[in-house]
């Protein structure tokens, strides 16, 4: 004799036959049969996502729901979806790619594992800057300071330098006691007080994204467009900012290294914002050449003080004036790029700037004196020169060569957990376009040690390409996106 005997679970029954009981498992209507694994995972966690089919689906070209990715976000912050399951979902996402739709529902499941700033109580509009990643890109550290000097306000929760990239928050501590450790009271009052306030994720915020971050490192998914966007705007987001501008770097220096490639990048985090009700827009930049003079973070802090006093590169300048103007902008404080332009200079020109990242020094521990004396700075041991042997002209400079370098001389980090030794570093004194002559400088490599100087003398020198003519001025701005 035999009975039929329906279980709790929802698409599922048992079968008593004598002393037997076959466990059958019920598809929904539409649904595929469950497989063998994705049974026993379910028998074995209790968990509602069904993580094996949701790898499966995205494997065959499907489409996941926002309440699936939610699911699967949580339960893999709490632990109950293994790393190889992840990981296999994220190769999955890598090779498959996710619609607009997906993308926004796992920017939202990665904002929401933690928490979410509350900035209603600082006055005034409240937008930050987010950059992809460069050589030399020392751009935050002026233009936070210098926007936040026409009276917006700048909440900005930066990273660290990670492969050939660098970072602000390395920049940032080598100036002696500077601190990026900052709690989320801390990090609002600052912003309340002086407009600006640069810190670290820390591990209440967006939790996801570093377990997951961590794990595409290692699995080789990093660059998937779907993934970069959900990362980058679930940390904006959690900043509670009212707008955001990108600056989306193409090149070989950059991690989007076709202009297209940029191009799609940004209008998957433009579309982003426009369903969370946020103002985003976007600025191509070109990283084929290092941004600026320098590359290092004691010698970039110096750089980019010596910005704020007036005394900066064209290109560097291009670029920070560009991002800065969309930011005021977005804030409404100007209508017009053109007024956006001559608020900013009033703002260097009297010096209100230069006062602000002093008052951001300060505020975050740091000695504010770096400011008038750079000896204060970590500083390299040993510096060597690289000389021109002919007449010409900078063709180029390899960005992406001079950052695998300087992560090699310990100025980055090659995994999360390297040490960083703020005083190494090089400074190009001549750039793309620059006629040089023969003797003359063009580069200077700053390092901990002779042997290391005169090993990164000889291997920077063929970063460097010199030509009869010079190269075609293209700039370093490409495009603006204020639309998708």
């Amino acid at each position: 004799m035999s009975c039929l005997r329906v279980k709790s679970a929802p698409g599922s029954a048992s079968i008593q036959i004598d002393t037997r009981t076959v466990e059958v498992i019920i598809p929904r209507s539409g649904e595929e049969p469950l497989s063998r694994q994705a049974q026993t995972q379910r028998r074995r966690t209790g968990s509602p996502v069904r993580v094996y089919e949701l790898i499966r689906r995205k494997r065959d070209k499907g489409t996941l729901g926002r309440g699936e990715i939610q699911e699967l976000v949580a339960a893999y912050v709490k632990g109950d979806v293994p790393d190889y399951q992840m990981a296999a979902w994220l190769m999955a996402v890598y090779f498959r790619g996710m619609n607009a739709e997906e993308t926004t529902s796992l920017t939202l499941a990665m904002m929401n594992s933690g928490r979410v700033f509350d900035l209603s109580g600082v006055s005034g509009p409240k937008i930050d800057k987010h950059s992809t990643g460069g050589v030399g890109d020392k751009v935050s550290l002026i233009l936070a300071p210098l926007v936040a000097a026409c009276d917006v306000n700048v909440p900005m929760v930066s990273g660290r330098s990670l492969g050939h990239t660098g970072g602000t928050l390395d920049k940032l501590e080598a100036i002696p006691g500077f601190s990026s450790s900052l709690k989320s009271e801390e990090f609002i009052a600052n912003l309340g007080t002086i407009g600006l306030s640069i810190m670290g994720q820390s591990n209440e915020m967006c939790p996801a994204d570093s377990k997951m971050y961590a794990l595409r490192d290692v699995t080789a998914t990093v660059d998937s467009i779907p993934l970069i966007a959900a990362s980058i705007m679930s940390k904006k987001l959690a900043e509670g900012i009212d707008g955001l501008v990108l600056d989306v770097k193409a090149g070989s220096g950059a991690f989007m290294t076709r202009v297209p490639q940029a191009r799609a990048l940004s209008r998957i985090m433009m579309r982003i914002g426009a369903k969370m009700d946020k103002k985003v827009t976007a600025v191509i930049t070109g990283m084929w050449h290092p941004l600026g003079e320098t590359v290092g973070n004691s010698l970039e802090v110096i750089e980019a003080i010596e910005a704020l006093k007036g005394n900066w590169r064209m290109d560097l300048e291009e670029v920070t004036m560009a991002l800065a103007e969309e930011m005021l902008v977005l804030a409404g404080r100007a209508k017009s790029y053109a007024q956006a332009r001559r608020l900013l200079l009033r703002a260097l020109t009297q010096g209100r700037a230069l006062a602000k990242f002093r008052q951001l020094v300060s505020a975050q521990g740091g000695n504010p004196r770096v400011v008038d004396d750079y000896e204060l700075l970590p500083k390299a041991r040993h510096v060597s020169s690289i000389k021109s042997d002919t007449t010409g002209y900078v063709q180029s400079i390899d960005a992406l060569e001079v950052g695998l370098l300087a992560t090699e001389m310990g100025a980055g980090r090659k995994t999360l957990g390297d040490k960083v030794d703020p005083s190494v570093g090089f400074v190009f004194r001549k750039k793309p376009g620059d006629r040089v002559e023969p003797d003359d400088t063009l580069a200077e490599v700053h390092a901990a040690s002779a042997s290391q100087a005169d090993e990164m003398t000889a291997r920077l020198g063929k970063t460097v390409s010199l030509s009869r003519t010079p190269p075609r001025d293209t700039g370093r701005v490409i495009s603006r996106m204020t639309k998708t």
